[in-house]
């Protein structure tokens, strides 16, 4: 169990990580959890992959998680999520490479765009639509 330097009975109830035990550990701290932050990856982009998942088998920890992602050309990814960014670890699911050094990018989006042009396809006819929609809402 993590130390902490608080009296647990001093935080407030309703830091929202009570009712899910894997969050545990967490409880009443500031730390950005990397788990959190790479489903949120996932769901934001989910619509234009094959696949991606926080992977279940590599470690997640405060400062790092992985993501498994399978573009729609069949291409299958490890990636390492940090605060410096997204990265490639590995060009398969649940695994990490030390000998590959590729550059960190600040967004899935660049990240999965220099990865796939059917990703930058499906996301960009899906900006279209959005802008599309937009443009007929404030049209009426």
């Amino acid at each position: 169990r993590m130390e902490t330097d608080c009296n647990p009975m001093e935080l407030p109830n309703n830091t929202g990580f009570e009712e899910d035990s894997d969050y545990g550990d967490f409880e009443g701290t500031d730390v950005k959890d990397m788990r959190l932050e790479a489903e949120a990856v996932v769901n934001d982009v989910l619509f234009a992959v094959s696949n991606m998942f926080v992977s279940k088998t590599l470690p997640c920890a405060e400062d790092v998680a992985y993501i498994n992602v399978e573009t729609r050309e069949r291409n299958r990814y490890c990636l390492e999520l940090t605060e410096a960014g997204l990265r490639v670890v590995a060009y398969d699911f649940d695994q990490t490479d030390d000998r590959l050094q590729t550059p960190y990018h600040e967004t899935v989006y660049s990240l999965l765009d220099s990865l796939s042009p059917a990703y930058r396809d499906v996301f960009g006819n899906a900006l279209l639509q959005r802008l599309e929609a937009l443009k007929k809402e404030s049209q009426s």
